[in-house]
């Protein structure tokens, strides 16, 4: 029994201790706002620290893991998978949230001020944004963070160009793999702070948002999208991970789910929750050229959290102005739209600005508009953010079940059913 107990705090401690970290930064934030915004420092000093080896973890592991694949056309199958579940589980979101909000009268009783002095972006046509989305102008601005999807495309191709060269080219693979590891061993020493800074930062987020969750939003967040989040957390990523691997993969997925649900609830940044989804998705048991391939990619283009939050913005456009939202047509293009703002928020706190500009622009709702979604973007980032960080750690489970077979989990353990070392 006593081995038993320590081997629970063995493999949980660290959870419970970032939990609790939390959850006295929660109740900090609720009762003494004024002092939980003054912790908010603390908060971004940790935030500031994965962001500055964000750009490096993506770029070494990516690179690593395309320049040592022997097979190419794994790398291929692994790409193809990716973005096959990517699309499926975000349709299955859209899809959910377009029932969701059609059975509930979201907009009844709801009343929004128009601040004609809302922060407002720069509209751009698509094919301007799917340019912006997929290269930039210069080399230096591959490094930062906010280009994650031109530095994801470049690191697979400098990873690809780095295979032609064969021999020579094995051994650059073999350093940027040792880099790789370096970064990674960095962010375990960085999250030795996490339950001070997480701790810090919801101080700060409740004490900020808990008196706008008592406003005019109230009923549509409350309501509808908080519930629908914890739903599809709990009942969406059971089914997922059950497909991945069995009751062993759902076992293993929300033993480890935890640290990045946290970090990505905290930070409303799915970039800053990657390296913390790297680690779980190795304790998950992925595969090393798989979870280093679909995480960093996942961070800026699977988004079923985001579908969630465009779907139910443009339903409440739409019962603002009085237009049905209802019709195949209707919500076919609402699903499409949800997906595409989806991949252009690149994961940052605030990224869904391009988003919500392109829903204004595809549908025509004037300007004056643009405050009731951007405030309605503040209100779900987190939760959305949650859904999407941690759905790229089952994402991950569910390519290597496609990729390896229905049993590669098992194959990854030994016979007391724990994972072989790499």
């Amino acid at each position: 029994m006593q081995k038993l107990k320590n081997n629970l705090w063995t493999s949980y401690k660290f959870p419970l201790i970032l939990l609790c970290g939390i959850a006295a930064g929660s109740l900090i934030g609720w009762f003494a706002p004024e002092f939980g915004v003054q912790l908010k420092p603390f908060g971004d000093i940790f935030l500031n620290l994965v962001f500055s080896v964000v750009v490096p973890v993506v770029f070494f592991s990516i690179s690593s893991a395309v320049a040592s694949m022997a097979n190419i056309k794994r790398l291929g199958r692994i790409l193809g998978y990716m973005l096959a579940v990517f699309v499926v589980t975000g349709l299955i979101s859209a899809v959910i949230m377009c029932f969701a909000v059609n059975a509930m009268d979201i907009t009844q009783g709801l009343n929004v001020t128009l601040d004609a002095t809302a922060e407002t972006a720069q509209a751009q046509s698509l094919p301007q944004q799917i340019v912006a989305a997929l290269t930039v102008g210069d080399f230096s601005q591959l490094l930062s963070r906010q280009n994650m999807l031109p530095l994801i495309l470049m690191s697979i191709f400098f990873g690809f160009v780095v295979t032609s060269f064969g021999e020579k080219g094995a051994k650059l693979a073999k350093g940027l793999s040792f880099m790789a590891e370096i970064f990674m061993k960095m962010i375990n020493y960085i999250m030795m702070y996490a339950p001070i800074g997480l701790g810090a930062y919801f101080a700060y987020l409740v004490a900020d948002l808990g008196p706008q969750l008592l406003g005019v939003y109230a009923k549509t967040m409350l309501g509808l999208y908080y519930p629908l989040c914890v739903v599809y957390f709990a009942v969406g990523f059971f089914i997922y991970s059950y497909f991945a691997a069995g009751k062993q993969g759902v076992k293993i997925f929300f033993k480890n789910a935890l640290s990045p649900a946290a970090t990505s609830l905290a930070t409303q940044s799915s970039i800053a929750t990657l390296p913390v989804n790297m680690e779980a998705c190795k304790n998950m048991g992925v595969p090393k050229d798989i979870r280093e391939i679909v995480l960093p990619i996942g961070a800026t283009m699977h988004m079923d959290g985001s579908c969630f939050a465009a779907i139910l913005k443009i339903a409440i456009l739409f019962g603002i102005y009085g237009r049905p939202f209802t019709g195949f047509e209707t919500l076919s293009l609402a699903i499409l739209v949800s997906i595409m703002s989806g991949v252009v928020m690149s994961g940052i706190p605030g990224g869904g600005l391009i988003g919500e500009m392109l829903i204004m622009t595809l549908y025509g709702f004037p300007m004056e508009a643009f405050p009731i979604i951007a405030t309605v973007g503040f209100l779900v980032d987190p939760p959305a953010t949650m859904i999407n960080a941690t759905g790229d750690s089952v994402a991950a489970m569910m390519v290597a079940r496609l990729v390896e077979g229905r049993d590669w989990l098992k194959k990854r353990m030994d016979v007391y059913g724990n994972l072989k070392e790499e």
